[in-house]
């Protein structure tokens, strides 16, 4: 949770965009509704629920209310059994008093007037509340406010989902790169059931979020672990994409669950590379081996297999060099290197993990296409959300590929890589504010 807090507050350039694009297709067409007007027909089966209940309460009541009056009774009966008594007696008395001592009257009559008075406090009383605090007003705004989920009286804009409607939710979701076709299906799940609705821009982004989770729920799957070893996890990808990073960050996480680790630099055509893949492997202490520059990757990691069995490590994590889908030659010699793998272990790679970057937006499928058909890619890691505006072509890759996910990441921060949570990515890409 607190790793897709950080992704929603960094907020990748998506939400952003589909937050721009809802509010102006809600305005487009849209009207504003007050609070009144929303809060009407919950008042309206409220009120139609009265009549029809005085038939059945018309029974109970007659029931009731004879057995209020005889508890009153007896409980003030000891009280005013001598009350009513002298009351009598003062009201013939007062005017044969009246004529003998004027005085004596004035006494008495305040003693009669007392039980008229007795509901006049009570007015002021309630006067007096709703001088002070008017309230009646307030409080039931304010229990209309809870019910409905708000806390003012603000207008809600809301546009009647149409076909017009539709189109232009369509265009917004290809617009964040999440491919035709995903596209229709998002929208059309959407609008099932609900054509002719008027929909707030909320409302929109909970549907879409909930369509969105639904597609990725099958693919979120962490990285499997299996009791044969050296498990080797072979990383592969284009040039730039994150494979250096992710591998540090990988090995990192599995060194601190207490796995040993072998990282072999198989990008043996950048001397930067393997410096970079050397600082990773001392943050997480992590041994990383190397070969001299130039000197064939394949050889590297049958080297590695071998040091990897001898040690009795846990991972052996493979990284190969950035290469385009498109250069027939590299992707061979990406083969090659699944070919001796295989000579030492017929199972091996354990999991071939494809690293992509999010800002190839649509080109990602492709990248997909010709790197699962050369290395049986197994999972998929996303990086770069956070300085994209085409996350949604994470939606597109789980639709069309059905790859599992394992990570994403969001910054070159050790910890801005974590295990894939569909419900809290639907959210942040959606811009939905989760209460």
């Amino acid at each position: 949770m607190a790793f897709f807090k950080k992704l929603k507050n960094r907020l990748f350039k998506s939400s952003s965009k589909i937050d721009e694009g809802l509010e102006a297709i809600v305005e487009d067409g849209g009207v504003e509704e007050s609070a009144e007007e929303v809060t009407a027909p919950v008042q309206a089966p409220v009120q139609a629920a009265v009549p029809e209940a005085p038939d059945l309460p018309a029974v109970a009541a007659e029931e009731i209310l004879p057995e209020p009056e005889p508890e009153p009774e007896p409980e003030p009966e000891p009280e005013p059994e001598p009350e009513p008594e002298p009351e009598p007696e003062p009201e013939p008395r007062p005017v044969d008093v009246e004529m003998q001592d004027p005085a004596a009257a004035v006494e008495d009559v305040p003693d009669a007037v007392d039980p008229e008075p007795a509901p006049m406090p009570a007015a002021l009383d309630t006067g007096s509340l709703l001088d002070e605090d008017p309230a009646p007003e307030q409080p039931s705004r304010g229990l209309l406010g809870r019910l409905l989920g708000r806390r003012d009286a603000a207008p809600v804009m809301r546009r009647t989902l149409d076909d017009d409607m539709l189109e232009q939710l369509e265009e917004l979701l290809i617009a964040a790169d999440m491919g035709v076709d995903t596209a229709l299906r998002v929208t059309a799940n959407m609008a099932e059931g609900r054509m002719g609705r008027k929909l707030s821009v909320r409302e929109i982004k909970e549907l879409m979020a909930q369509e969105i989770a639904r597609i990725m729920e099958p693919v979120a799957k962490p990285l499997p672990l299996y009791p044969q070893t050296p498990q080797v996890v072979l990383v592969v990808g284009v040039n730039g994409s994150g494979k250096t990073t992710t591998i540090g960050k990988l090995a990192s996480q599995f060194r601190a669950a207490g796995k040993s680790v072998v990282i072999a630099a198989g990008d043996t055509f950048r001397a930067a590379a393997v410096e970079q893949l050397q600082v990773w492997g001392d943050r997480a202490g992590v041994p990383v081996l190397t070969a001299p520059e130039g000197s064939d990757p394949a050889s590297l990691a049958f080297e590695a297999m071998s040091r990897a069995q001898a040690e009795g490590a846990d991972l052996l994590m493979i990284d190969t060099a950035g290469r385009l889908q498109n250069r027939g030659d590299l992707m061979e010699e990406l083969a090659k290197i699944v070919r001796v793998i295989r000579k030492k272990d017929e199972s091996a790679p354990h999991n071939t993990l494809l690293v992509l970057d999010a800002t190839t937006g649509q080109n990602a499928l492709n990248q997909v296409k010709v790197f699962q058909e050369v290395s049986d890619v197994s999972g998929l890691v996303m990086t770069k959300l956070d300085g994209t505006a085409k996350g949604g072509v994470l939606v597109a890759l789980a639709d069309k590929f059905g790859l599992p996910i394992h990570a994403i990441g969001v910054g070159e921060q050790i910890d801005d890589l974590s295990p894939f949570d569909p419900e809290e990515f639907a959210a942040a890409l959606t811009g939905l504010e989760n209460e």
